[in-house]
């Protein structure tokens, strides 16, 4: 959750924390900068985003590319915001009131402040605050759309599992994490042996750059085709088995500020920089476990019935009416309806943001009235909670979740390539001063 509020976060305040200038922008005549199938992207939202990032570079004392080069970025990001949100309109994803409140609520307790304290904040550096919310609700949608979308297309056989359950019981270096910046140099769509050629030479001269003290951060913003461009690449904290399989095979065992690569993959050539080195932290992670009946609201039940629905289980339950494991293997919806809604031992960051939430306030024993997450309407009842260290646990859900987070960035990169492939872009020259 705290990754994703972080994203969030982010591009919220790309977007939103630079008033005087959003201001400044507003006073010019707006016009059309890109054409997104049946979408635009103006040009006051690309002059906001340059205007904010040159003033958070500013702050921290960080280069920057030519203006040029910034502007190329931030249209490329737009254009892809703009496709995922066209994706999401026509998959029905959305986001209540209700779910965007707990969001926001969880960023203002991650943030150590209240919720009006939150809202003070935001409005003191000269923000809406309905606009702010709304950018969470755009940014929530993403999310969805990506993870909906990206996730049908990740496979892991038994066999992966069972080849790194079996390499991380005899490794010896998986207490070693490194912060990694990355770089891709992408190819064109269906490309030639010549475009290949031609991306390799780019990305021989960005490692050559690098090499004689060029600044990370600058050349990728200019050059990356990756997500992490306008963060100056850096892809965060990772231990060797977090990192994409290519990337550990040249990281391991490599000093601080070692520029690495090319690396060919399927997107194209990829240089990865290790800017810092730390021992792995030993943590603790508590697990739950719960169980739940799942409603999914349809054209036929309404998001209201299936509310009303778990609701009168809840009462059927509470007055011994009913019992919980029965109802779930008659009405809840998945495959843990089987096992009467039974969800077994799971760190409960690695379920829906909303459903966690929701977990994290229950006692053992104790049932949560229906409420809402990305995949419908739930009923749950925590059954038991234990602390584990994370350090050490090496079972399969942790090799799958590992497994899973590696294949996702290629994965993710390669779908919004494709979906970009099969839209109508058109980028319109800017106005000449």
């Amino acid at each position: 959750m705290k990754n994703t509020l972080k994203l969030i976060v982010i591009t919220t305040s790309l977007l939103l924390n630079a008033p005087l200038t959003v201001q400044a922008v507003e006073t010019e005549l707006d016009r059309v900068a890109a054409i997104v199938n049946g979408g635009v992207v103006l040009e006051s939202e690309i002059k906001t985003m340059i205007a904010t990032i040159k003033q958070q570079a500013k702050k921290n004392n960080q280069s920057l590319p030519s203006d040029r080069a910034l502007r190329t970025q931030i249209t490329d990001k737009l254009i892809n915001d703009n496709l995922i949100l066209q994706l999401g309109e026509r998959m029905g994803v959305q986001i209540s009131d209700a779910q965007l409140d707990e969001t926001i609520s969880s960023m203002a307790e991650e943030s150590n402040l209240t919720l009006e304290e939150f809202r003070q904040s935001i409005v003191k550096d000269g923000v809406s605050y309905e606009k702010y919310r709304e950018s969470i609700r755009t940014e929530m949608i993403s999310g969805e759309v990506r993870r909906s979308a990206v996730g049908r297309r990740i496979y892991i056989s038994p066999q992966e599992i069972s080849n790194l359950l079996n390499v991380m019981k005899e490794q010896t270096n998986d207490n070693v994490e490194y912060n990694l910046g990355h770089i891709l140099i992408e190819f064109p769509a269906d490309p030639s042996q010549e475009d290949m050629t031609t991306s390799k030479s780019r990305a021989d001269k960005v490692i050559e750059l690098l090499n004689s003290g060029s600044d990370f951060a600058r050349i990728a913003i200019a050059s990356s085709g990756d997500d992490t461009a306008l963060e100056g690449g850096d892809i965060g904290w990772k231990s060797i088995n977090e990192m994409p399989t290519l990337f550990s095979e040249v990281v391991d065992g490599k000093e601080k500020g070692a520029v690495l690569g090319p690396i060919r993959t399927g997107l194209g050539f990829s240089i990865v920089k290790i800017l810092d080195i730390r021992g792995k932290e030993v943590v603790e992670v508590e697990e739950t476990r719960s169980r739940h009946i799942l409603i999914n609201p349809s054209i036929i039940l309404s998001e209201a019935k299936a509310e009303e629905m778990l609701q009168g289980f809840l009462d059927k339950i509470n007055a011994g009416e009913a019992d919980f494991a029965e109802l779930a293997k008659e009405h809840s919806e998945g495959p843990t309806s089987v096992r009467g809604g039974d969800l077994g031992w799971v760190d409960p960051n690695t379920y829906d943001p909303a459903f966690r939430d929701v977990l994290a306030t229950l006692k053992t024993d104790e049932y949560h009235k229906p409420f809402r997450s990305s995949f419908g309407w739930h009923l749950v009842q925590l059954t038991g909670r234990r602390t584990l260290d994370a350090t050490q646990q090496m079972n399969t859900r942790k090799v799958q979740n590992i497994l899973y987070n590696r294949k996702f960035g290629m994965e993710s990169a390669r779908w919004m390539k494709e979906t970009r492939d099969e839209a109508y872009i058109e980028i319109l020259e800017a106005e000449s001063k």
